[in-house]
């Protein structure tokens, strides 16, 4: 039996005539029949590309040259943008990215549920574009070849890393420190033995997470303890599975130390989080996205509200600060637990915190019998569309969705909709800069028809 000959590509940079972008952020054009992905170009450009891959119903172009460029064209912030597949739009101006964002949630909305919101509201836009991403997974890998370490973000669409020295979206504290982390792996004994780097970042504390495949000698320790000293970085170790975690600088009082903070002034309120727990990377957009989101809600003192996939608190406590019974559940246990614990350090007792399987029908716990005047659901990318069937069940009148997933909101939004509520907001939250990622936000009402 013959193997399938692979298709020769062009040599050549091919012409291309620009009409839109794809929701990756891809230029899209076409030649004779044929549809083109085009990495690094915006609709109304003409660009030479490079053909990287060729299928039977479409090729993929890298940007070679742009012969005629779109207003929206800026320079790259970072001089790694081209190749390094941590972002994809830096080469489109802010306002260009807003609207590719808010274009993409009209389009899910029209495409999977139908429906458009009766207000579309002004996104909510980060105070810098850079600088601003807490929380990463940098890969680490020991190059044989050049005698180097790398670390960083695979490059664009393969599972190369790029070789950077500095990351500009990334929170100073760790972006300005990618040289220097490269050095000191690269002196390890463990140099091929460090598999990644998990960096997370509170209000006044920044963290490095080695993942360490082998156990380290005392000289490997003592060189990253000296790398957290002279940095002002803690520094954890992750020698097997996630609960492995731990600090070894600066020395540990045990797991209740092991936390970092970050303060949502609004509503008086710190929220302490482990280095390994999920929390919004942006900081600035988190706190408005919060603010939003009880706006929205609108709680009174007397009221009942569920918090669905309430992680550690992040909009369970601000809406308990407003006065109202709130119930916050979880499918981590650990959130759960981590969830008490800042209602606690917030002196809040009118919240209660649930471990329940949010795959399936909840109506019938004893916490959900009572039903809820207002809910908030924040699922993750999956969405919740078997949820939403039942939500009526609770009597919410009002519901705020953040979402993720312009997808996922979009369908379980026609769900919402056939379940007689209305969809009476929604806009999009630029909690990504510099990347086709859409977080959205959207209010339900029920129907009173």
């Amino acid at each position: 039996m013959s193997r399938r000959r692979r298709k020769v590509l062009p040599k050549e940079p091919v012409r291309c005539e620009i009409e839109t972008l794809s929701h990756d952020g891809r230029g899209i054009a076409r030649q004779d029949g044929k549809t083109q992905f085009v990495d690094g170009a915006l609709p109304g450009e003409t660009v030479m590309a490079k053909v990287v891959s060729s299928r039977s119903k479409f090729d993929e172009l890298r940007t070679e040259q742009v012969l005629e460029a779109a207003p929206d064209r800026q320079t790259p912030p970072c001089e790694f943008a081209d190749l390094c597949g941590g972002c994809s739009l830096q080469h489109m101006s802010g306002d260009a990215q807003i609207q590719f964002k808010e274009n993409t949630l009209r389009e899910h909305f029209a495409h999977f549920g139908g429906i458009e919101p009766e207000e579309w509201v002004e996104p909510l836009r980060s105070e810098s574009s850079l600088g601003y991403r807490r929380k990463a997974r940098l890969g680490v890998r020991y190059v044989k070849a050049r005698e180097s370490v790398l670390v960083g973000f695979r490059e664009k669409r393969n599972s190369f890393l790029t070789d950077i020295d500095r990351c500009v979206v990334l929170d100073p504290r760790i972006g300005e420190r990618v040289l220097p982390l490269r050095n000191m792996l690269h002196d390890l004994e463990a140099y091929s033995r460090i598999a990644q780097v998990e960096v997370a970042c509170g209000d006044d504390v920044a963290v490095m997470v080695f993942r360490n495949m082998d156990e380290l000698s005392a000289g490997d320790r003592e060189k990253l303890i000296a790398f957290g000293q002279a940095h002002d970085l803690h520094i954890y170790l992750q020698p097997k599975g996630p609960d492995t975690v731990h600090r070894i600088w600066p020395e540990s009082a045990g797991r209740d130390d092991e936390r970092l903070s970050y303060r949502l002034e609004e509503f008086d309120l710190t929220m302490r989080f482990h280095p390994m727990d999920f929390t919004q990377v942006n900081a600035g957009i988190n706190r408005a996205m919060v603010h939003r989101a009880v706006e929205w809600l609108d709680v009174e003192p007397e009221e009942r509200v569920l918090d669905l996939f309430c992680g550690l608190g992040n909009f369970t406590l601000p809406l308990a600060r407003k006065g109202a019974q709130v119930v916050g559940v979880e499918g981590d246990e650990a959130m759960v637990v981590r969830g008490q614990e800042n209602a606690e350090l917030n002196g809040l007792d009118n919240v209660a915190f649930h471990g329940t399987d949010l795959h399936g029908d909840f109506t019938g716990q004893g916490w959900a019998k009572e039903g809820f005047d207002k809910i908030l659901i924040d699922p993750p990318r999956s969405g919740a569309e078997e949820i939403c069937k039942y939500l009526t069940a609770f009597g919410a009148r009002k519901i705020v969705y953040v979402s993720c997933n312009p997808a996922t909101l979009a369908r379980d939004a026609g769900v919402m909709v056939r379940n007689g509520y209305r969809l009476v907001r929604a806009g999009v939250m630029d909690m990504f800069p510099h990347t086709t990622h859409v977080e959205s936000i959207a209010l339900f009402e029920r129907d009173s028809g």
